[in-house]
């Protein structure tokens, strides 16, 4: 491994990706090489805010799924105390139990399913929500490990410096992703979208709902010189309608 080869390992020790071997040599090439520390410091930023942008909170139908759920959860029979003369003060209930019991036993299985199937239904949209995070984070983890894979971060002067944005991207990968850092939440009916900006012109690379989030850009960065963020209507535009909220270079 020579001095060229480990300047381009600084993506994959940020994400702890190197072995032991090759880790303990780049350590001993970054005590000398100033780019490639501040390199590795943007790569592991960018990582936290990755982490910090993709948590979320249980779903509040969870709570209301379990607590609908309590009432058919089966009690035990009360001990009836034996009458004189032998025969207890139940057996009259007793012998109208079954009845009872088959009719409430109903009624619960009917409750019951009904509660399963919106639990099952609902396990199953979350688990396809992880699914489709966990592959965004694998690609996201994969560009930032590339060999060629580069940063770039601005604050959103037109939100009054409100909120960062950081686009990383590499030519090998022929990929680009955007994260936001608190950013206003655009108000109801809009969105922000990205752009590939080429010489000039911008072709539409994703939305983004939320002012804090990744997204992984649709297209690639070949031929752009830089990734514009703009506020649109909801769906998005096909052409910018108004002037960026950032513009992130790609060099």
């Amino acid at each position: 491994m020579n001095t060229a080869d480990l300047h381009t390992l600084t993506g994959a020790y940020a994400a702890h990706a190197l072995e032991a071997e090759e880790s303990l040599r780049f350590e001993e090439h970054l005590a000398s090489c100033p780019s490639c520390t501040a390199e590795v410091a943007e790569f592991r930023a960018t990582l936290a805010r990755l982490g910090s942008a993709e948590s979320a909170a249980p779903p509040a139908s969870l709570k209301a799924a379990v607590m609908a759920a309590l009432p058919t959860v089966r009690q035990d029979a009360p001990v009836l105390a034996p009458r004189a003369g032998g025969k207890r003060q139940g057996d009259r209930w007793g012998r109208r139990w079954p009845r009872f019991a088959l009719a409430a036993c109903l009624a619960a299985a009917l409750t019951t399913g009904a509660v399963a199937v919106q639990q099952h239904r609902e396990a199953d949209r979350a688990q396809a929500r992880a699914t489709a995070l966990q592959q965004q984070q694998d690609r996201f983890a994969d560009l930032l490990t590339a060999p060629d894979a580069r940063t770039a971060t601005a604050t959103a002067a037109a939100t009054g410096g409100t909120g960062t944005g950081t686009v990383v991207w590499s030519q090998s990968r022929a990929q680009a992703a955007f994260l936001a850092s608190a950013l206003p939440d655009p108000a109801a009916g809009r969105t922000y979208q990205l752009w590939f900006a080429d010489a000039g012109t911008m072709r539409p690379a994703g939305l983004l709902p939320h002012g804090t989030g990744t997204l992984l850009l649709t297209g690639t960065p070949d031929g752009a010189d830089a990734v514009g963020l703009t506020l649109e209507p909801a769906g998005g535009s096909p052409h910018p309608s108004g002037a960026p909220i950032m513009l992130l270079p790609l060099s």
